[in-house]
């Protein structure tokens, strides 16, 4: 029975002389969970797992898009479509998307992530030429005047290859490579990075009823496999970022489980994005009905996940979340950048 080994993350300034580094970033471990289906759960010292497992826990991240995986990245959303759950239509356009993009660049955004197909709950498919006239020129025009790095979030492979062109340099794919066949071939004999996300069903129907053995490790079966997959057509498997994908296909008990242990997901060797900005269990559990009024709670959900080593978190309120990391990291380490 496969046993699946999770890192303990801590960042306390008292840190044991026999402790290691997780994923060569800012926390530390000294014991990990031994998860099992079917089993209680157990706690054992790191320094007793077999020594390859240790080895994908604690290894250093390569850069990825030229962003160290060292420390905390910040994804900055950029919706060009009219119906996007939290800020439909108002990015659309070129001009709109370039000053949206410019002002997140401004207020600490690392990455820009640019979709042009909403993929919330009960979303319907868009066409690819449609899905590329809104995204790459946006792009393009982003490439042209700032200096940052930038995804396409897409399913589709002529999406994907029309924004590489443009100047987008990774390929964050929501069905985690599973819709178009052509879209990981693709992406690796472009050399670039990609983003893996777990997703039960397609957005028009994912929320029906989703169901899992074990939703914790059924995620992360699932990511492996296609980790494995990527690799054999020859990309890097620290050129390959994974994401659970809070909200796809998850009720708010699905989510939380995910939460609790998404440390887990470090043991894939992978650099770990987590993307829950101003979901629907935020507005529920913080009983904020409008997308836009969820702020604090998307704050304190990519706080936790940098706690848990989450190399980046992809957000709508960039700002605030650059500040909010900003303070986390100086009130637990006792530094800061400028220091």
């Amino acid at each position: 029975m496969t046993v699946y080994y999770r890192a303990l993350p801590q960042t306390d300034a008292a840190r044991p002389d026999d402790a290691y580094v997780l994923a060569g970033g800012w926390c530390w471990f000294s014991h990990v969970e031994c998860l099992q289906r079917g089993k209680p759960a157990k706690v054992v010292a790191a320094s007793t797992l077999p020594p390859e497992v240790l080895e994908r826990i604690t290894s250093s991240r390569g850069a990825v898009v030229g962003l160290a995986m060292s420390r905390p990245n910040i994804m900055g959303i950029l919706n060009v479509t009219p119906d996007s759950f939290s800020d439909g239509g108002s990015f659309e356009g070129v001009q709109a998307a370039l000053a949206h993009a410019g002002a997140m660049v401004e207020t600490g955004a690392d990455i820009i992530d640019v979709g042009g197909e909403s993929t919330r709950p009960g979303a319907e498919f868009v066409p690819e030429d449609v899905e590329i006239t809104r995204t790459a020129p946006a792009i393009k025009a982003i490439s042209e005047t700032l200096n940052v790095p930038m995804s396409i979030d897409t399913r589709k492979s002529q999406v994907a290859r029309e924004a590489l062109d443009a100047g987008a340099g990774l390929v964050n794919d929501v069905s985690g490579f599973t819709f178009d066949a052509e879209l990981a071939p693709m992406a690796v004999q472009r050399n670039v990075p990609v983003c893996v996300m777990h997703a039960q069903g397609d957005p028009a129907t994912m929320q029906t009823d989703p169901r899992y053995d074990n939703v914790l490790l059924d995620v992360y079966d699932f990511l492996e496999t296609q980790v494995e997959y990527l690799e054999s057509l020859g990309l890097p498997r620290d050129q390959i970022v994974v994401d659970p994908g809070i909200g796809f296909g998850k009720t708010q008990a699905h989510n939380l489980a995910l939460f609790a242990r998404l440390s887990l997901f470090h043991s894939l060797g992978c650099p770990v994005l987590l993307g829950a900005s101003r979901k629907k269990f935020i507005g529920t559990i913080g009983n904020a009905p409008l997308a836009q009024d969820r702020a604090p709670g998307s704050l304190a959900v990519a706080l936790e996940a940098v706690a848990q080593g989450a190399q980046i978190v992809r957000v709508h309120d960039v700002a605030e979340t650059r500040q909010a990391i900003n303070l986390w990291q100086a009130v637990t380490t006792g530094v800061t950048d400028d220091a």
